[in-house]
């Protein structure tokens, strides 16, 4: 199986993945995720082909030793390090959590492996931050925890199977938490509830999500993920604070590409993060700014 990201490979009639060695080989798609920018290809060999494992991106620390590999600007095989910059970058997905890195990333080291020094695939490059287009030390790989459990769905199904809640929410702000008589900001408030699993567990518009599946909520961001990547149709504990008081709930949960219809989002393109012309429309990336304006999310 190769991995790579979905923008390297979309739209593209044939597929023809180049090794190390020179030898070209055809593949065919097995599954990709827009969401998560992530795609798995299949090749047949005759001979056993070199590999390399992904390590935990968790372990990661600001600071640590990496190495980029990839085609950048049609160099291929080609290597550059860095360190850990950030960890948990957010650029525009549902469920994007980027390692950050000054190792250089340019135009074609899409889908190129981020190595730690063990050896070990801790990434996927994916994205940059820069004004002309070519690398200023701010890189972006997909983590290799998420890239691992969506490639393990895509091998399964040839699709994603996200866990799906069917509420509205929002961070609890200190403003919000004064007004609940909380004691501090913390948890995640649902501000609707639609028809869907939460509604049949008896979760209400008001409720506070302190408790998922066993582990403390944080903000909107952890709870979406974790709902993400949890099984779909099996039950799950979900504690929530209503007027005050912890209330224990279990939901079944559905799944999210049933209840959106097979919507997808838009999706980082080409290791470049700048404002531009598409289809008539003028984008540009989200930044934590205009995120603000947007304080609502449905999980």
């Amino acid at each position: 199986m190769i991995v790579t990201n979905n923008h390297v490979i979309e739209g593209a009639d044939e597929i023809e993945v180049e090794f190390y060695s020179g030898v070209r080989l055809a593949a065919k798609v097995i599954g990709k995720d827009e969401k998560t920018d992530i795609a798995v290809l299949k090749v047949e060999s005759t001979e056993q082909l070199p590999f390399v494992t992904f390590g935990d991106s968790d372990k990661a620390r600001v600071g640590d030793w990496v190495l980029a590999l990839g085609n950048p600007l049609g160099q291929g095989f080609s290597a550059s390090t860095g360190i850990v910059s950030a960890r948990n970058r957010a650029l525009t997905g549902t469920y994007d959590d980027f390692i950050q890195t000054d190792a250089a990333i340019n135009r074609g080291n899409s889908g190129g492996p981020l190595f730690n020094m063990e050896g070990e695939v801790v990434g996927v490059n994916t994205a940059i931050l820069s004004p002309n287009g070519g690398s200023i030390g701010i890189g972006f790989s997909m983590a290799s925890n998420v890239v691992s459990k969506v490639v393990q769905q895509l091998e399964q199904f040839g699709e994603t199977r996200r866990g799906w809640l069917g509420v509205k929410i929002q961070d609890v702000t200190p403003d919000i938490a004064d007004s609940l008589g909380l004691d501090a900001a913390g948890g995640v408030m649902v501000t609707d509830v639609p028809t869907g699993p939460a509604l049949d567990a008896g979760m209400k518009a008001g409720d506070v999500i302190t408790k998922f599946d066993g582990g403390e909520v944080k903000d909107m961001r952890e709870l979406v993920r974790r709902v993400g990547d949890a099984p779909v149709g099996e039950k799950v504990d979900v504690t929530v604070l209503r007027e005050g008081s912890p209330l224990d709930l279990q939901v079944t949960l559905g799944r999210r590409e049933l209840a959106e219809g097979g919507s997808t989002s838009t999706t980082v393109d080409s290791a470049t993060n700048t404002a531009s012309d598409l289809l008539g429309m003028t984008v540009a990336p989200l930044t934590p700014k205009s995120r603000r304006s947007w304080a609502f999310r449905a999980i």
